[in-house]
């Protein structure tokens, strides 16, 4: 017990000062946001190459690093248009370092190193939604529409995580996914997405979105925070390791403590923009895919 009590501070200790970085980095924007997404590149990327030599890959540290934060650099200052270009180049650098530093297995250490991009690309969607709708203004402070946005999924997320834990191993008795994540339950994913939407409901009350798109986009957040959770206990559990890192008392690593955003986030910033900004509607979506299909099919 007295285990269990020291890990379970030591998680609220760490969640507590992670949150609140986070949440000023958030804020803040600029160059903290940028510093915030920078040290999460350097740990994230070093804890995934090391995960993958478990299973003796060899993807390359530094063609991911370079393509992560060229990425970032590139969106968080409104060139996103560079960010195909980076990954081409990347891809190529990719098969260039295998090619040149003969390592094997040739084909796993390229694909592996390729996938790494991922750490990159969803900081990426953090900047484009920072970036998103027309400036507003709070206290006498004037920012963009998207901040509130990043507040919203911040918070959704933080909901889920805590809901999902807590209810999970106080009333959790049947497995979520028994071999990929033993520790999951159904009653704690159940209980993070009711909270999580709650949560979403009462914040976009609070930001002016309206009752169907704060419905929707809380669902979305939780439902792909919980799956960029076991994706990323897929990879774990397939390598062998029970953390991606030991940097983070109570949590882990880097990367188990942003795999909720893996998905989430990129999800939430296509749909803020086309949905909610853009005001792309279902029957829109609809017509478009009839559309489709006729041109296949005449």
């Amino acid at each position: 017990m007295a285990v269990l009590d020291t890990l379970t501070k030591n998680r609220i200790i760490t969640g507590f000062l992670m949150g609140a970085m986070v949440f000023s980095c958030i804020i803040f924007g600029g160059k903290w946001l940028l510093l915030l997404l920078f040290v999460f590149v350097i740990f994230a990327t070093r804890e995934y190459t090391n995960i993958l030599r478990n299973k003796g890959f060899l993807p390359f540290f530094k063609v991911i690093f370079i393509v992560a934060v060229s990425m970032i650099l590139a969106t968080a200052s409104g060139y996103n248009n560079l960010v195909p270009l980076i990954l081409l180049a990347g891809t190529i650098g990719s098969f260039l370092a295998v090619l040149f530093r003969g390592r094997q297995p040739y084909i796993a250490n390229v694909a592996t190193t390729i996938l790494g991009f991922l750490i990159g690309w969803m900081p990426c969607h953090i900047c484009l939604i920072r970036q998103l709708g027309p400036e507003v203004s709070l206290f006498g402070i004037t920012f963009k529409q998207g901040l509130y946005f990043l507040l919203f999924i911040f918070f959704v997320i933080m909901f889920t995580d805590i809901a999902a834990y807590y209810f999970g191993v106080k009333f959790g008795k049947h497995k979520l996914s028994p071999v990929i994540s033993p520790k999951k339950t159904i009653e704690g994913s159940v209980a993070g997405t009711l909270c999580a939407v709650i949560s979403g409901l009462i914040l976009g009350k609070l930001m002016g979105i309206s009752l169907l798109h704060a419905f929707n986009l809380s669902l979305i957040i939780t439902v792909m925070a919980q799956l960029g959770d076991l994706s990323e206990s897929l990879i774990k559990r397939d390598a062998g390791v029970k953390d991606s890192g030991n940097s983070l008392p109570g949590h882990g690593g880097f990367l188990d403590r942003a795999d909720s955003y893996l998905f989430s986030v990129p999800v939430a910033y296509y749909y803020i923009k086309y949905f909610i900004l853009a005001g792309l509607s279902i029957p829109m979506i609809t017509d478009f895919i009839k559309k489709v299909l006729y041109v296949i099919g005449s």
